[in-house]
């Protein structure tokens, strides 16, 4: 009984030591997909308070997928609306997979964990609420095998 408590003790103290280094993250949130399944019409919205105007920021997409997802590659529109009303769309590409098949991302078992930068060294041109949709675009009504996925904001200078 106490072995285990210690144990349990242990495994908690270990995740709040990763999860607490984590000194470039600014802004980080994914979402869970229903059946694990990505219907074109589902966009993942996130609004994020800007303050500093001064930092430069990297973007990346989170993606968890099974190896059962059918395809190497991944599209998503990115729509981002600053303060004050300025809307940018985006189309990116992501390769998930080599040309051999081989995952490109990280894992365990069945499930394969993407990280992918797709903005580099950005500034935001003006503090406040900026709001951002991510949508898969891979002409696919309902997308399988898509777990869930995200937005991570680094810090690019630390």
């Amino acid at each position: 009984m106490i072995k285990n408590s210690l144990l349990s003790l242990g495994i908690v103290f270990i995740i709040a030591l990763f999860s607490s280094c984590d000194n470039n993250r600014f802004f980080e949130k994914n979402k869970e997909l229903v059946n694990e399944t990505w219907n074109y019409k589902n966009k993942l919205v996130f609004d994020v308070d800007v303050k500093d105007t001064l930092s430069s920021y990297h973007f990346f997409l989170n993606l968890r997928n099974r190896k059962s997802y059918p395809y190497s590659n991944f599209y998503f529109f990115f729509h981002s609306v600053s303060p004050n009303g300025h809307a940018i769309k985006d189309t990116i590409h992501c390769v998930l997979a080599n040309p051999a098949g081989k995952w490109l991302g990280s894992g365990a078992g069945d499930i394969i964990d993407n990280r992918i930068l797709f903005k580099n060294n950005v500034r935001f041109a003006k503090s406040g609420k900026y709001h951002f949709e991510v949508e898969q675009a891979m002409r696919e009504e309902d997308l399988p095998f898509i777990l869930d996925a995200g937005l991570r904001i680094e810090f690019a200078g630390k």
